[in-house]
């Protein structure tokens, strides 16, 4: 599930995302996290039922790029999406700011910036400190069918420990 962008609040943000619409830097950063809540039930029936649910981006991402505006603090960024089922697992695919400029369509949406980009990695940085939470860190530069093999492997690793774990939620 990346953002959703079908939805009204989807669609509000990637007008944003894609410059056609300015939207005050609170109200883009709690539509972000409300296109996550509406997705909640549905996440939550999927895993109840057994299934394994894999998300393009989530909280952290949110928190991160806000935060790296500069006049926003982590806790505050991390407020609207407390209660968010916790994930198992947060694969950190890290790639340099200069081979992440170099891959396809950079520069195309809002926050694709060298400089901005830098300052949304210090802001994980600060997040992956979380001892709650599973962060691992991949390297995103080896070939995708290696990326592929490793991401599969700790990914089969965390299914088979989480397996009859209770679903936690995010920061409570």
């Amino acid at each position: 599930f990346p953002t959703d962008r079908t939805t009204e609040i989807g669609q509000l943000i990637s007008s944003y995302l894609g410059r056609e619409k300015n939207l005050e830097d609170h109200t883009i950063h709690l539509l972000f996290s409300a296109n996550r809540w509406e997705h909640v039930p549905m996440m939550k029936e999927k895993l109840h039922q057994g299934i394994t649910v894999v998300v393009d981006r989530y909280a952290f991402s949110g928190v991160a790029f806000t935060s790296a505006k500069g006049n926003f603090c982590l806790d505050w960024c991390k407020q609207p999406d407390v209660g968010l089922p916790k994930p198992d697992l947060i694969l950190f695919l890290q790639l340099s700011p200069e081979e992440a400029a170099e891959r396809g369509n950079f520069g195309n949406e809002r926050y694709e910036t060298s400089s901005f980009q830098e300052k949304v990695l210090q802001s994980f940085y600060c997040l992956m400190e979380d001892k709650t939470l599973n962060w691992k860190t991949v390297n995103a530069s080896k070939s995708i069918e290696d990326l592929h093999r490793e991401i599969k492997s700790i990914a089969e690793k965390t299914i088979q420990e989480v397996q009859n774990k209770p679903l936690g939620e995010l920061w409570k």
